[in-house]
């Protein structure tokens, strides 16, 4: 419900700032968490909203839960588990610069899996690393980062990771920001899931998506060969 058309006016305004700020951000020199910082700071100031009540509304329990696990991984790529992670793949699926398919669908379905207990944002910021380790390894050492990353052999690795990372995550309600922050809201607004409820639908819906991602996947990049 819109209680304040003024309020409204002024959130979009910061909301038009907000956005090309993100998608600007390299030019800028400022990373997506100072814009967002900025923007909300910028927001409290014209729309001269109570700062108390403002904090008392946000998701705290959320918040720290994504503190917590940006911790937690950022441990992980320092004791060097990504490396030991990339080398066992490469043993694992056999990749080469001419064809991974099987790279492809152990990608999609290892990192759907593992987002159904690992947040979605968090595991593919992770598993990047793993990837362009890979690919530094399998493909001509000549290739810079950047080709290495627009490869086309790569092509259908990333879209597995996307695919398997966004989708895997529907499966439990702590796979993904969306789910946490929409069950906090469900319960405070009185049409409290439990977990148990939530897996009965989520869980078959994520299997049927990854089973039809594993097929798109097979028939783009390797049948029809759509780069």
């Amino acid at each position: 419900m819109i209680r304040s058309y003024s309020l409204l006016i002024k959130s979009l305004s910061v909301l038009g700032i907000v956005i090309p700020g993100f998608i600007f951000h390299n030019r800028l020199h400022l990373e997506p968490t100072t814009i967002a910082i900025l923007g909300a700071a910028l927001l409290l100031v014209i729309s001269k909203e109570n700062l108390h009540n403002v904090l008392k509304e946000l998701e705290w329990s959320t918040l720290f839960y994504f503190i917590g696990l940006f911790i937690v991984v950022a441990g992980v790529v320092k004791v060097g588990l990504i490396s030991k992670l990339s080398d066992s793949m490469i043993l694992f699926t056999k990749p080469n610069a001419e064809n991974m398919f099987g790279t492809s669908i152990v990608t999609l379905w290892f990192s759907a899996i593992i987002s159904t207990v690992v947040e979605n944002t968090i595991l593919i910021t992770s598993i990047i690393p793993l990837i362009t380790n890979m690919a530094q390894t399998v493909l001509p050492s000549e290739l810079v980062l950047k080709s290495i990353i627009q490869h086309s052999a790569l092509m259908p690795v990333w879209w597995a990771l996307a695919l398997g990372t966004c989708l895997g995550g529907n499966a439990t309600p702590i796979g993904a920001s969306a789910n946490v922050v929409t069950l906090g809201l469900a319960e405070r607004a009185g049409y409290p899931i439990s977990f148990k409820k939530y897996l009965i639908y989520g869980i078959p819906l994520t299997i049927e998506m990854i089973a039809l991602s594993t097929i798109y996947i097979w028939l783009r990049y390797y049948v029809i060969k759509i780069y």
